[in-house]
C-alpha cells in the first residue's frame, strides 16, 4: 500500500482525532490510528471503545489497504515538518516508510484487522442542525454538568428534540442549563443523553454553516458533517424531571450590566469561605449589595452597584463560582435575575444578544446564609 498526502492536511485531521485516544488504554490497538486506503481517499480512525471518530482525507494513490500505526509517534513526526507532501509506503508486513524531503523514517504498523470497528446503527432516527447551532448549544451547557460517577445521567447533556424545539439541559444538581432553539426542529420527538468527551471533540471541529446531521437510536449517535462522522455510546438511564426545579413563580426581579455584575462577583469572590465560596446578595430599592468574608482569616469585602429592582427587600446567598461561571458563558450586556425566597433557586436569563429563536434559562441553587 503507497500513498502521496499532504502533511499539513493529514497533520490537521490527526489533531483532531487525537483528541479522541485516552492516555491509558486496556487494549493496546487502541493508542493507533488506523489507516484504511481506497485509492485517492485515505479514512482515518481514532476510538477509545465509547466513542469513535473517522476523517477522510485526500491522497494520491492507486492502491488499497488498511493498518493501524502508532498516534504518538505520528503526530510527533508530523509536527515537525513544514508544509510539504509526504510518501508512505508499506514495507513486508510490519513496517511503513515515510518519505519527505529531508528523509526516511520506518515505523512499525499492526494489521488493521485488529482494530475494533464503529458501531453501525441499524434504522436509526435522523435531525439535521445547522452545525454553529449545535456548537453553541454545546458550549452553552456543557460547563454545567456534572462529574458524579455516580450519578452517570447528570454528568452528560440532555438532547431533547421535537416538532416545536430542539432543547438542550446540563445540571450538576447545584446549577442547571437549559438552551433551547425554536428555529430548528426535529421530524420526530426524543431524548437522549450525550456523555461529555464526544461534546468537546465536537465543540472543538464545528465552525462555519456547514449541516451536521445527527442519526440516534436508543443506544448510540451518529454525528456526520464535512468529512468527518463521530459514533459515541450514550448514557443509559433517565434524565431527571429538570421542569419541576425550575420555579415558576419568582415576583423579585433584578436586572443589572452582566458585565460589571461579573467583575463585582469575581473580586468579592477572592474574600470569600474557600470552602464554601459564599456571597451575599443583597437587593433594596436600586442598590444590590454583594458582599463576602472568610471569618477564618478575616477577610472581607464589600460592593455596591446600582441595578434596576422589582420586587421586596432580600437577601440571597450564593456560591460565587457557580454565579461568575454562568455570567461568563453569557454574552448579554445585561442579565435578569428571577428570585423568590432566599431558600429558592434563582433564575438568570439574557436580556439581550440572543438570536432569533434562541432561549438560555440557567437556574442557580442557593446557600444558606450564616448570619
Amino acid at each position: 500500500m503507497k500513498f502521496i498526502v499532504s502533511s499539513s492536511q493529514l497533520l490537521k485531521q490527526l489533531q483532531v482525532l487525537g483528541g479522541v485516544i485516552n492516555s491509558n488504554n486496556t487494549l493496546p490497538i487502541l493508542d493507533n490510528f488506523l489507516f484504511e486506503l481506497s485509492e485517492n481517499q485515505l479514512k482515518v480512525s481514532a476510538s477509545d471503545l465509547e466513542t469513535t471518530m473517522s476523517a477522510v482525507v485526500d491522497v494520491e494513490s492507486d492502491t488499497t489497504g488498511s493498518i493501524a500505526v502508532s498516534a504518538r509517534l505520528l503526530l510527533d513526526t508530523l509536527k515537525t515538518f513544514p508544509d510539504q507532501p509526504l510518501t508512505f509506503k508499506t514495507e513486508g508486513d510490519s513496517t511503513i516508510e515515510i518519505s519527505s524531503d529531508q528523509g526516511k523514517y520506518d515505523m512499525a504498523y499492526f494489521n488493521g484487522d485488529e482494530f475494533p470497528k464503529a458501531v453501525s446503527l441499524p434504522s436509526p432516527s435522523k435531525t439535521i442542525v445547522p452545525s454553529h447551532v449545535l456548537a453553541t448549544a454545546i458550549s452553552k451547557t456543557i460547563f454545567a454538568a456534572g462529574n458524579d460517577d455516580l450519578r452517570p445521567v447528570m454528568s452528560g447533556v440532555f438532547f431533547q428534540f421535537s416538532s416545536q424545539n430542539l432543547t438542550f439541559v446540563a445540571t450538576d444538581a447545584h446549577k442547571l442549563v437549559k438552551y433551547t432553539r425554536t428555529d430548528v426542529t426535529a421530524d420526530k420527538t426524543a431524548e437522549f443523553i450525550m456523555p461529555k468527551k464526544p461534546l468537546n471533540l465536537l465543540k472543538g471541529v464545528l465552525k462555519g454553516d456547514e449541516e451536521v446531521t445527527i442519526e440516534y437510536n436508543d443506544a448510540n449517535a451518529k454525528f456526520t458533517f464535512d468529512n468527518f462522522v463521530l459514533v459515541c455510546r450514550l448514557i443509559d438511564g433517565k434524565y431527571p424531571n429538570y421542569e419541576a426545579v425550575i420555579p415558576k413563580e419568582n415576583p423579585n426581579k433584578l436586572t443589572v450590566d452582566r458585565a460589571s455584575f461579573l467583575n463585582s462577583v469575581r473580586r468579592v469572590s477572592i474574600f470569600s469561605s474557600k470552602t464554601t465560596h459564599q456571597i451575599r446578595l443583597k437587593m433594596a430599592g436600586t442598590e444590590l449589595n454583594i458582599s463576602a468574608e472568610d471569618l477564618d482569616f478575616s477577610n472581607k469585602a464589600d460592593e455596591r452597584l446600582s441595578c434596576d429592582y422589582q420586587g421586596d427587600d432580600m437577601q440571597i446567598g450564593f456560591n460565587s463560582r457557580f454565579l461568575s461561571e454562568m455570567l461568563s458563558n453569557l454574552n448579554s450586556d445585561e442579565v435578569l435575575i428571577e428570585m423568590s425566597l432566599p431558600n429558592r433557586a434563582g433564575i438568570l436569563t439574557p436580556i439581550d444578544g440572543t438570536d432569533e429563536g434562541e432561549q438560555v434559562t440557567m437556574l442557580v441553587m442557593p446557600v444558606m446564609l450564616n448570619n
